[in-house]
């Protein structure tokens, strides 16, 4: 990648406004005979699964068996080949590289498939990807997906989220979505942050990494399906290039649906507690917009009824996903007024600020769906399992148990894949037990607020 930058040249503009140029220098050869003079030390990569364009080494996570019949700490499947492999989520620790290698080696905590160390993006991989690692807070969500933890803190951008660790990431996501046909979007790819709480009472204990300041806009980019941005190419230290957007205007001004493009280092809404609580964080670039009840900026932010079943408001807690919509997001249109854009989120209309100048959204494409006819509103669910006549005998039926929202007639989100219920059923050390049990139930997947959620296709119409 240095060399290719030398030979092609570069551009970028600098958080202070600064043009810095590179000329092309076409001559630059690289030589990998000089890295073998320096007899460096080299990492054991056997039984990785990484690309060659990574560092890696295999620091596995114990399969191990404890007492009174618990076990640690991930579970042995046979994916693809079992059940589908559809997410990529993306953690940060919130810790440091040794604790986080320490931790996913003891048999009694959790585990991921990989942590990416921060100053040099070089990776260990804990979990074989064939198996189910203990990830995401969402039993549906980990045994259909991988979890890629980084190394950092959500509240310190600068000093964790380099670029060595965006790029080293980015190669491994690429090498793993052409392996299992991951689509490279926002419904495939996620936060932590983004994935649902299963029933109500699990909603609040859900994780907010990697927050509102990892700059998914660059990581797309690197991805090679950057957002595209409206309004030209703006003042950010990090470019995008045209992508996946159409190209109806700028702000997102026409069409059903606007994905999340806010232009990532002037975009900085103000964010509490990095440091202590209620105290304002360092202003930053952020690539997420607030949703506020009005379209004014002094309008109380949207209520979220599963973190607070209180009814009280959404904050600017930087770890406050209530009223939080992430770049490469999509949400269906609900209204326009002037610089402001309301889309509908958990429920309700939600409105962000939008203007022409600096917009912070850009058209979408992709099918709605709405309530069938004759519905006031439908249950939205964290998992989508299999009814429950689905379970063959010695399966426990698993509750079909519905989150506290109701999409309501009227409103509109945007579908995802339609899949049929699954369960991965891998409650025992011993595998022979093992079973996915699958339903002739199908839901379809939303973007529903910050996080995902999912909906009986029985229960909607598809709009096209």
């Amino acid at each position: 990648e240095v060399f290719a930058v030398i030979r092609s040249g570069a551009a970028r503009t600098t958080d202070s406004g600064g043009r810095v140029a590179l000329e092309a220098d076409r001559s630059a050869v690289r030589d990998p005979t000089q890295i073998a003079r320096l007899r460096l030390r080299t990492a054991d990569a056997r039984g990785t699964d990484c690309p060659e364009s990574v560092s890696c080494e295999w620091i596995p996570a114990p399969y191990a068996e404890l007492s009174d019949g618990a076990y640690g700490n991930h579970d042995k499947a046979d994916r693809p080949r079992s059940q589908s492999v559809r997410y990529i989520v993306v953690h940060d620790t919130e810790g440091y590289w040794d604790t986080a290698l320490d931790l996913v080696r003891d048999p009694a905590y959790v585990s991921w498939q990989y942590t990416l160390r921060s100053r040099d993006g070089r990776i260990a991989q804990h979990v074989p990807l064939k198996d189910v690692a203990w990830h995401s807070g969402n039993w549906f969500v980990n045994a259909k997906s991988i979890g890629l933890e980084h190394e950092g803190f959500l509240a310190a951008p600068d000093a964790w989220y380099t670029e060595a660790m965006y790029r080293s990431s980015a190669r491994l996501v690429r090498y793993l979505a052409k392996r299992y046909g991951i689509p490279l979007d926002r419904r495939h790819v996620l936060g932590h942050d983004n994935v649902p709480g299963t029933t109500a009472t699990t909603i609040r204990g859900m994780h907010t990494d990697p927050g509102p300041y990892w700059d998914w806009a660059h990581y797309f980019t690197l991805l090679g399906k950057p957002f595209e941005r409206a309004g030209g190419e703006g003042g950010g230290s990090r470019q995008a290039g045209s992508g996946q957007a159409g190209g109806e205007g700028a702000g997102g001004e026409r069409g059903a649906v606007v994905t999340i493009r806010p232009d990532y280092s002037r975009h900085r809404p103000l964010y509490t507690g990095c440091t202590k609580p209620g105290e304002g964080c360092v202003p930053h670039g952020s690539g997420a917009v607030r949703l506020h009840t009005a379209p004014d900026a002094s309008a109380p932010l949207v209520k979220d009824a599963g973190l607070r079943p209180g009814g009280e408001d959404s904050t600017t807690g930087v770890n406050d996903t209530g009223a939080r919509a992430s770049t490469g997001q999509q949400y269906a249109v609900a209204e326009r007024r002037g610089a402001w854009t309301a889309v509908w989120y958990l429920g309700q209309k939600a409105w962000f600020h939008n203007p022409r100048e600096l917009p912070t959204a850009v058209p979408g494409r992709g099918p709605l769906l709405t309530p069938k006819p004759g519905l006031d509103g439908i249950p939205v669910y964290g998992r989508a399992y299999p009814e429950a006549a689905a379970y063959p005998a010695g399966v426990p039926v698993q509750p079909v148990s519905p989150l506290p929202y109701r999409l309501l007639a009227g409103q509109r989100y945007v579908a995802g894949d339609r899949l049929p219920g699954e369960y991965f059923y891998a409650r025992t050390f011993d595998t022979s037990h093992h079973q996915v049990v699958r339903g002739e139930e199908l839901y379809y997947e939303i973007q529903f607020g910050h996080r995902l959620a999912f909906v009986k296709a029985a229960d909607v119409r598809v709009l096209g």
